[in-house]
C-alpha cells in the first residue's frame, strides 16, 4: 500500500489505499469561472466548457510530457486530476520537468508535482496516488472520462487500452525519446457535431473516409442557413495500431508519398518490438543492442512499404541516442498537442487526431497517420473474451486472457482510488 503523504496547499480527503484528494469544486459554472474562462467560452461555447468542467481525466506517469499535458487541462479548466507515479524523484527529473524543485529529489514524483499543479488552477480537484498503474484492476479506470498514458512500455499501454476500452472511455498513449516522440489516440468510436451553411445539395449520410462517416444531419434552429452534421470516427486499439496496421491506401500508392513518411515511425515500431522482446530498450553503446534494433528497424519499414533508403544509418543513430531523454521544447509541443485534443474530444465540435501523431525533431514535423488494420474498427474490434483481474475476477469485453497487475486488489473498492 502506497504511504499516504500531506500537501500543504489546500484541505485534504486520505483515501484508504494512499490516494490524497484535493476538495471537489462546486457544481455548474461560477460567475467568476465565466470570467476567468471567458477566452476559451468564445472560442468553443458555454456547453463545450460545461463538459470540460465536469470531466475526470487520469493521467499515468508525471514526467516532462506529462507535466505539460497536465498544466494545459488544469488551466482549461477541467473538473478533475487524478495523477499515478509510484516511482521518486531523481536527479536526472530536475533537468526537463518544471513542477519539480531540488527538494524533491528522493519524494514521489506524482506527489511532488501536484502542489504546483494545484497551484495553477484551485478550481480543479487533484488526486495523488503513489501506487504502481500495473496493479490496478480494470475496474479503476472506468471512473474517469478519459485515461492518458506518458513513457510506458509497448505491453503495459496494450493492456491499459484494453481495460479501458471495456468502459468506452477515451484512451491517450505518449511518450518523448529526445527530438522524437509520439501521440496515439483510441476513442472507440467517437461523435461530434459541426456546424456549416447549407448546401443546395443535401448532405448524404454514410461513410466519409475509412474510418470517417456522417451518421446525422439537422437544421440548427434558430438559424435554417446552417445545419448541424455529427460525424462518427472509429478507431483501432494500441495492440493492433502500434504494429499490426498499414499506412493509409492514398499514401501508399504514390512513391513521393512513401518517401514523405517519416522513419521515425519505423524506429518507434522497432523500439517497442525491441522492449518487448528484451525487457528494456536498446543501449546505443552495446553492439550487439545495436544490431539487432537496426535490424528491427529495417523489417517495420518494410512491413511499412516505404523505399529503404529513407531508413538512412544517420536516423538510426541520432534516434538510439535519444532514447529516454527528455527535451523540454519536444514535450511542450507533444503535451499541447494532446491537451488541445483532449479538449476537442470533450468539447464534441471539432475533428480529433486520428489516430498516430510522430513527432521528428530533426525535421521539425508532427505528422497524423490514420494506422488501421484491415477489417473492422471501432467497437467491433471489441470481444468478449474474459480480461481475469488481479484477484482473479473475470471481466467481460476485454480482447484476450490478460492478467492486469500482480498485486491482488479488492475491484469493489476501485471507486475509492479517486
Amino acid at each position: 500500500m502506497a504511504a499516504t503523504t500531506t500537501l500543504p496547499i489546500m484541505p485534504q480527503q486520505v483515501g484508504t489505499n494512499g490516494s490524497v484528494s484535493m476538495p471537489q469544486p462546486s457544481d455548474g459554472i461560477s460567475a467568476d469561472e465565466i470570467a476567468l474562462y471567458d477566452r476559451q467560452i468564445r472560442l468553443w461555447g458555454m456547453k463545450a466548457q460545461e463538459k470540460i468542467r465536469n470531466a475526470n481525466i487520469l493521467i499515468i506517469t508525471m514526467k516532462a510530457l506529462a507535466n505539460e499535458i497536465a498544466k494545459n487541462l488544469v488551466l482549461a479548466g477541467i473538473g478533475s486530476l487524478t495523477v499515478v507515479d509510484h516511482e521518486i524523484v531523481t536527479e536526472a527529473d530536475l533537468g526537463a520537468q518544471f513542477f519539480l524543485e531540488d527538494q524533491h529529489v528522493g519524494t514521489n514524483r506524482a506527489v511532488a508535482a501536484s502542489a504546483a499543479i494545484q497551484r495553477l488552477n484551485p478550481r480543479v480537484k487533484v488526486t495523488v496516488d503513489t501506487s504502481n498503474i500495473r496493479d490496478k484492476p480494470p475496474s479503476y479506470f472506468s471512473q474517469f472520462d478519459v485515461v492518458i498514458a506518458t513513457d510506458l512500455d509497448s505491453q503495459t499501454l496494450n493492456i491499459i487500452n484494453t481495460a479501458v476500452r471495456i468502459y468506452k472511455r477515451a484512451f491517450y498513449a505518449a511518450g518523448s525519446h529526445g527530438m522524437y516522440g509520439f501521440i496515439f489516440a483510441d476513442l472507440v468510436e467517437h461523435d461530434f457535431v459541426i456546424e456549416r451553411a447549407k448546401s443546395n445539395v443535401a448532405t448524404a449520410l454514410g461513410p466519409e473516409t475509412a474510418t470517417r462517416s456522417v451518421v446525422a444531419v439537422a437544421p440548427k434552429k434558430d438559424d435554417p442557413r446552417t445545419e448541424l452534421v455529427t460525424k462518427r470516427e472509429l478507431y483501432s486499439t494500441w495492440f493492433l495500431a502500434s504494429d499490426c496496421a498499414n499506412l493509409p491506401a492514398e499514401v501508399l500508392r504514390g512513391p513521393r508519398r512513401r518517401k514523405a513518411v517519416t522513419p521515425v515511425l519505423s524506429c518507434l515500431r522497432a523500439l517497442w518490438d525491441f522492449t518487448i522482446t528484451y525487457g528494456a530498450p536498446p543501449n546505443a553503446n552495446n553492439h550487439a543492442d545495436l544490431a539487432q534494433f537496426t535490424r528491427l528497424c529495417g523489417e517495420k519499414h518494410k512491413q511499412l512499404g516505404l523505399p529503404a533508403e529513407t531508413l538512412r544509418s544517420e536516423v538510426l543513430r541520432s534516434f538510439l541516442q535519444n532514447i529516454g531523454a527528455e527535451v523540454a521544447p519536444v514535450t511542450a509541443v507533444l503535451g499541447g498537442q494532446l491537451a488541445q485534443d483532449v479538449i476537442i474530444v470533450l468539447g464534441q465540435t471539432q475533428q480529433p487526431i486520428q489516430n498516430f501523431v510522430i513527432f521528428d525533431g530533426g525535421a521539425m514535423e508532427a505528422t497524423i497517420y490514420a494506422l488501421h488494420p484491415d477489417g473492422l474498427l471501432g467497437e467491433a474490434q471489441l470481444v468478449t473474451a474474459p480480461m481475469q483481474s488481479s484477484n482473479g475476477a473475470a471481466e467481460q469485453g476485454a480482447a484476450g486472457p490478460f492478467v492486469f497487475g500482480a498485486t491482488p486488489v479488492d475491484v469493489s473498492q476501485a471507486g475509492q482510488f479517486a
